[in-house]
């Protein structure tokens, strides 16, 4: 089967990255298989023991992951998941049967509502409900006084198709006491919670403390290969472990995520504050070109960016 119209032009795209003698960003997508492959055998062995027998059903490289990354989150507990959906789709399913509420209060714009085809309903039985429609998380007002009851609230930090972007440190701790005076559990959707440090002015196990569980992405901010962790209670990430394997992700070898995941935290974490000033510089001059160009409707969003990923909006094109 040929490639499609779409790989073709990805291909194209890529080519022209390659050549270029200088980018901006690039995903951990964007190589070819012999320099990625040639990358991870030269590097993994600075952050693990490669003399070591190959993981099987989660223990070993996998398993040492799990417990770096519930340090470094300050939890009980993690479990590594395949994808981030089915982490999420696990943490929200437990939730679920632990408060006896199948409701769960999201933003319309967050991931497993606009990305994921309707799963939390379709696979897991779950309902969403809106406490508000507006391009930024709830506000705890909305959460406080929202008229129906829901078990657990989701927050996705950043919220990525609004614009990347965050609430305040106080604005998100209100609206966490506001869910807690409903007795709701709240999880954190931080596939990018690593670059959030910045804004909040907190490191990452503060941040966690808000909430009762978090999954975290390894490839979108650490440049590995796949693979998502869900950190939390002990006793809920024991149970999601269950859950894994009735998803399907009980995978039987993973040394290649795990070791990439482990390059990402020891190598890209510590720089990812340093993103995110530049990010900052990069959307200033963007901004300012914008001004003064014959587009003025364009523009830079959120204005500064929050993290070192934003977006360029055309709210509105004159007719």
């Amino acid at each position: 089967m040929g490639d499609t119209d779409e790989q073709k032009q990805r291909h194209r795209r890529l080519t022209a990255w390659q050549r270029s003698e200088r980018v901006l960003a690039r995903s951990s997508a964007d190589h070819t298989l012999g320099a990625r492959l040639a990358a991870l055998a030269a590097d993994a062995g600075t952050v693990h023991d490669l003399g070591e027998w190959t993981d099987t059903y989660g223990d070993g490289v996998v398993a040492e992951l799990e417990r770096r990354t519930a340090n470094l989150l300050d939890m009980e507990a993690a479990a590594f998941f395949p994808t981030g959906t089915m982490a999420q789709q696990v943490a929200l399913r437990c939730w679920a049967g632990r408060t006896g509420d199948p409701v769960v209060a999201l933003h319309p714009l967050s991931h497993p509502e606009v990305h994921e085809r309707g799963a939390l309903t379709a696979v897991s039985g779950l309902r969403t409900v809106h406490p508000t429609s507006e391009p930024r998380l709830p506000t705890a007002e909305e959460v406080r006084d929202f008229p129906e009851p829901f078990g657990t609230l989701m927050l996705e930090l950043p919220l990525r198709d609004a614009g990347f972007v965050l609430p305040s440190w106080e604005e998100l701790e209100a609206v966490v006491a506001a869910a807690r005076e409903r007795d709701a559990v709240v999880h954190l959707d931080g596939a990018r919670l690593w670059e959030c440090g910045p804004h909040f002015g907190r490191g990452l196990a503060e941040i966690a403390a808000l909430a009762d569980s978090v999954y975290v992405s390894f490839y979108k901010s650490l440049d590995g290969l796949s693979g998502a962790v869900l950190a939390g209670p002990a006793t809920l990430v024991e149970e999601a472990r269950t859950w894994r394997h009735r998803y399907g992700g009980q995978v039987f070898q993973q040394y290649p995520a795990a070791l990439a995941a482990l390059l990402g935290l020891e190598r890209e974490l510590p720089r990812l504050p340093s993103y995110v000033e530049h990010a900052k510089l990069v959307a200033g001059a963007l901004a300012e070109a914008f001004a003064g160009s014959r587009v003025p409707w364009f523009r830079v969003h959120p204005e500064p960016p929050h993290t070192h990923v934003y977006k360029r909006q055309s709210p509105r094109r004159p007719a």
